[in-house]
């Protein structure tokens, strides 16, 4: 089977490398035949891919340890979830998913383009980009880490009769969801990058591309955001230390693409209203694409220690020169087409929607800039000096919390603003009574006994834009209700449906300030380490903790040992939990700490056991986290919202349609 296997890939290899010769030829040489047989390869790779990657699972899950790869990262003892889940656990089969998720992407892009006559001209070289990209992944899994490679002894085949096991940090439930679905990000950016690349190829950059690829790009980022929550959750409930982000470079990696895609949705509202922001998009598209692919070099390429990090390989080199080919490609054909992306239209005013979706903009990629020269800085300074000089959380969050407060003081004023310019009496209708009521809310706060001054900003930002949102819907649905007798209920589910890209983002912004609560929370953390014998006590804060007895067992993947904690308040049973350690049999030595957590809405009560000192005495690592609970409460509404916003509206919106300017087979000068 596993001959097979390779075989399927390098023949996806070599009809990837068809379909794009295919697919240029037959659009420069008009031969439809060969367009036809490039969009039918398309589908060849996908298919081969997508055997290939059946038989690495059905070898995973049957325990064919004579693959190397099944070998190291699968075992016996794995329940079935895990051993799917070994897939993407290893170097060799999450490239095998990436390059699974990409053909499918361009099977679903062709299939979907191929009848649309406004994009007839691009589809060959959307072809061509997503092939290109298809095409380098593959050169990766079939020559270089290979998964199909098999375990040997001289020349012979050998069977090892078990195998080591996924890494036991990666045994945990949110991994069986938040390593696809961040591919599922990262994956899915590659279109709207595509279909941007080919309008300029073809002379056609205007509205087109844009509103065929605003809902891939929506996907992707709900995708990406979903992988990125599912990872700090995995990292709160799993590493041990009571953090959900810890600034991590490969954490940093996943987050970059998400800010520019971030910016790439707001700003694309402007080229589709105003005709403005044409080079700025194609930036912003280009960006993302690049900066997953820079995630993916970070994650595999060994040069960043990381907990999320694969071993240290020979990809680094593979991905540097197709990051610099792409750039250098990429950047080249913006600028030969810059004639066509001449803007339709002119700022007017500071004080108007355009003006703050820029300042989003600006904001969001100071943000991206620092968080990226913060990652690469030990990088660089080690390649000048030869000395490491590690940048940790204290520098980062200086720099973003202020950026991140900033953002979200944008959130509840940007929309809110008329286009192209607002009246002094406008504004005041729309946030006087938002911003005293958020300044009385603060100085409520301060007079509770609140004096952290990043928490009070905060805490009255997310007053003020939560109450800018709701009074829209507020406005809105008493505006239905009193014209069609319904229920407030249905007024706002009516209204929602009549524009459910605006209210959808508007859920999309509550969601945002919700998370806002969770992360201000951080400011009142409280954590204490003790060495506790059985029947003895320990306090944090408000809670009295009893190591009631110690208990260990044995299962057939790992030994374990917990410590169960009663929690008291004030006299009254709160909790009982049961934080553990495991030491995996197969990975000897290999031991992971599995922490109890006490949720409630206003804070978790967290503990880790750490093991036992020299006399036997258990540690404890005991921690309350306030308001950690809103972050994932903020995640579902973001979804919701996410979803919200691809349905299509009960009511047509019309914008004005943008010109393609310059278009011709040669650019042309234009005048303002």
């Amino acid at each position: 089977m596993e001959n097979i296997g390779g075989l399927s890939l390098l023949l996806a290899f070599c009809l990837g490398v068809y379909a794009i010769l295919a697919s240029v030829a037959g659009a420069m040489g008009r031969k439809p035949f060969l367009l036809v047989s490039g969009e039918r390869a398309v589908y060849s790779v996908w298919l081969l891919v997508t055997i290939a990657s059946g038989i690495l699972v059905h070898a995973l899950m049957t325990g064919d340890f004579r693959l190397n790869y099944v070998a190291s990262h699968s075992n016996k003892a794995m329940s079935p979830a895990y051993k799917f889940a070994s897939w993407w656990g290893g170097q060799e089969g999450s490239l095998l998913l990436w390059s699974f998720l990409l053909a499918t992407y361009a099977a679903v892009v062709v299939w979907r383009t191929r009848r649309k006559p406004e994009f007839r001209n691009m589809l060959p070289y959307i072809i061509a980009i997503l092939m290109s990209t298809m095409t380098f992944f593959l050169i990766l899994v079939c020559f270089v880490e290979n998964p199909f490679r098999v375990l040997s002894i001289g020349r012979a085949a050998t069977d090892v009769g078990d195998g080591m096991g996924l890494d036991p940090l990666l045994q945990y439930w949110t991994m069986m969801i938040h390593p696809p679905t961040l591919y599922l990000g990262y994956v899915g950016f590659v279109v709207p990058f595509a279909f941007a690349m080919a309008s300029l190829i073809v002379n056609q950059p205007g509205d087109g591309w844009i509103q065929e690829t605003r809902k891939w790009a929506l996907v992707t980022w709900g995708f990406q955001s979903t992988g990125i929550i599912l990872g700090a959750g995995w990292a709160y409930s799993v590493l041990g230390w009571g953090g959900y982000w810890g600034w991590d470079p490969v954490e940093n990696a996943s987050l970059l693409p998400w800010i520019t895609a971030t910016a790439f949705l707001h700003s694309v509202m402007m080229q589709e209203k105003r005709g403005m922001m044409k080079i700025w998009n194609m930036v912003l598209v280009a960006t993302t694409f690049f900066l997953c692919i820079f995630g993916t070099f970070l994650t595999r390429s060994g040069i960043v220690s990381s907990v999320h990090a694969f071993a240290k390989s020979d990809l680094g080199t593979y991905f540097v020169w197709f990051l610099g080919l792409g750039i250098a490609g990429t950047t080249a054909l913006i600028v030969k087409k810059l004639p066509f992306l001449k803007t339709e239209a002119h700022l007017e005013s500071v004080v108007s929607r355009e003006s703050s979706f820029l300042f989003n903009n600006l904001i969001l990629l100071a943000s991206c800039f620092s968080i990226l020269w913060g990652t690469l800085f030990p990088v660089i300074s080690e390649y000048a000096t030869g000395e490491k000089v590690s940048v940790d959380a204290p520098f980062f969050n200086k720099v973003n919390i202020p950026i991140g407060l900033f953002l979200l003081f944008l959130t509840g004023v940007g929309p809110l603003i008329a286009w192209r310019r607002s009246s002094a009496d406008a504004l005041k209708r729309a946030f006087l009574t938002p911003a005293v009521g958020s300044v009385i809310f603060v100085a409520a706060l301060a007079a509770l006994g609140i004096h952290h001054v990043y928490a009070l900003v905060s805490f009255g930002l997310c007053f003020f834009v939560m109450w800018t949102i709701l009074g829209e819907f507020w406005k809105g649905a008493t505006a239905i209700r009193s014209k069609e007798n319904m229920s407030l209920l249905g007024a706002m589910v009516e209204l929602t449906h009549r524009n459910t890209r605006r209210y959808g983002g508007y859920i999309v912004h509550v969601a945002i300030v919700i998370m806002f609560i969770g992360f201000t929370g951080a400011a009142f953390n409280q954590d204490t380490t003790a060495e506790v014998a059985v029947g003895s006590t320990f306090k944090l804060g408000k809670y009295d903790m009893k190591v009631k007895e110690i208990k260990d067992g044995d299962t057939e993947n790992y030994q374990w040992v917990h410590a169960v904690v009663e929690i008291t308040k004030g006299g009254s049973f709160v909790a009982e939990l049961a934080p553990e350690t495991r030491l995996f049999k197969a990975r000897q030595g290999s031991r992971t700490s599995e922490v109890r957590i006490h949720r409630r809405l206003n804070e978790d009560v967290y503990l880790n056991f750490a093991g036992f000192t020299q006399d036997k005495k258990a540690i404890i690592q005991a921690y309350v986290f306030p308001l950690v609970s809103w972050i994932w409460v903020g995640y579902w509404c973001l979804f919701f919202g996410t979803l919200i916003c691809l349905i299509p509206p009960k009511v047509k919106l019309q914008y004005a349609k943008t010109e393609v300017v310059g278009y011709a087979r040669s650019p042309q000068p234009v005048e303002n």
